[in-house]
């Protein structure tokens, strides 16, 4: 894999860094184990490592997934109980799941305290909270009244909704027409966690929880689209995931999701021209300046390229320097390699076919 050097590789495993998830794997000659670059435990000596891309170049070769890290698991990925108990919760927003109904879905009131507080920021009582305001709203913005909404997201009062609501969007149920929202949701991937974003029009951003410039993406939407940002569902969530999922399989060269891009005309320009580059290809900032008829603006295109917000759909992965060398990429250089070699892999194969 280029620009990956052993150095580099084992310079990562000693310091569990979770940025390599995906791209490689430690297998281990002496005990016959693999893992995931960030697993905690021991670490090996540098001769008694080989570093594979793939689990299927691991287990061919004999090598056993650590019971320490299981690499043949997504990093972060939702336990079963609880994408159970969240399907649940997004098919009725209204419920209200108290600790006696975790026990008897198995599930431990503060082991799951703990999972939400490290994966969302938030208790599981705050995200079940949150689905009931976010439903709430939508149902004020489409007409219906403070005081038919409240009873029917299951709040026992009107001055107990009105501040709760207040609270997370800042103004009361009734001065909310003014304004919008925006769904938020954590989707896994074999690269790591990513939030996605939505509004009615499309998805609005998408990116690894890991992105320096996270923050400043979601309080910029807030502002273009005078909107909330607030854990919910979304009808192009469903549509996101599952095309994500077959392109993380190899299985899906361009997307169907609707997108929604607020953004001055010059940089919808270059979002859109990214959508053109072929999949398993790459191209020049210089050759993007130029398919959008913009040759001396190269600069100016590498800036916009930056602030794309939507990772992988709009394709900024796929545009490197003119030598060829990978350039700044918002989700990891790393992440960007192993994007470039998937797509490129399964081009291949295809061709082949």
């Amino acid at each position: 894999m280029t620009g990956l050097t052993q150095e580099i590789m084992y310079a990562a495993i000693l310091e569990k860094d979770t940025s390599f998830e995906g791209v490689f794997f430690t297998a281990v000659k002496t005990t016959g184990i693999f893992c995931r670059p960030s697993c905690t435990a021991r670490k090996p000596k540098l001769e008694n490592v080989e570093f594979l891309y793939t689990s299927k170049d691991c287990l061919l070769k004999g090598y056993r997934p650590c019971k320490v890290c299981r690499p043949l698991e997504n990093l972060h990925e939702t336990p079963l109980p609880i994408k159970q108990l969240l399907e649940e919760l997004h098919a009725d927003p209204t419920r209200r799941f108290k600790d006696w109904d975790l026990k008897q879905k198995g599930i431990e009131p503060h082991s799951l305290r703990r999972w939400f507080l490290k994966n969302h920021g938030i208790t599981f009582q705050a995200y079940q909270r949150m689905f009931r305001i976010n439903s709430a709203f939508k149902k004020i913005q489409v007409g219906n009244t403070v005081t038919h909404t409240a009873l029917d997201t299951g709040y026992e009062s009107l001055s107990g909704f009105g501040h709760s609501f207040k609270n997370i969007f800042g103004v009361s149920p009734k001065n909310s027409k003014a304004q919008r929202i925006i769904d938020l949701k954590r989707i896994e991937t074999p690269l790591g966690t990513m939030y996605a974003c939505a509004v009615a029009e499309g998805v609005c951003l998408l990116e690894f929880t890991d992105r320096k410039m996270l923050e400043t993406e979601l309080k910029s939407l807030c502002k273009l689209l005078n909107a909330v940002i607030v854990q919910g569902e979304n009808e192009h969530f469903k549509v996101l995931e599952h095309e994500l999922s077959e392109y993380f399989a190899g299985k899906r060269k361009s997307f169907n999701t609707p997108l929604f891009t607020p953004g001055s005309e010059f940089r919808n320009r270059v979002w859109q021209a990214l959508q053109q580059i072929p999949f398993g290809t790459t191209r020049s900032y210089l050759e993007q300046a130029k398919a959008i008829g913009k040759p001396e603006a190269v600069r100016a295109v590498a800036n916009a390229n930056g602030m794309n917000r939507i990772s992988i759909l709009i394709p900024c992965h796929r545009v490197v320097g003119t030598d060829g060398s990978l350039t700044g990429y918002g989700g990891g250089i790393w992440r960007k390699q192993w994007l470039l070699n998937m797509e490129k892999g399964a081009a291949d194969s295809t061709s082949e076919m």
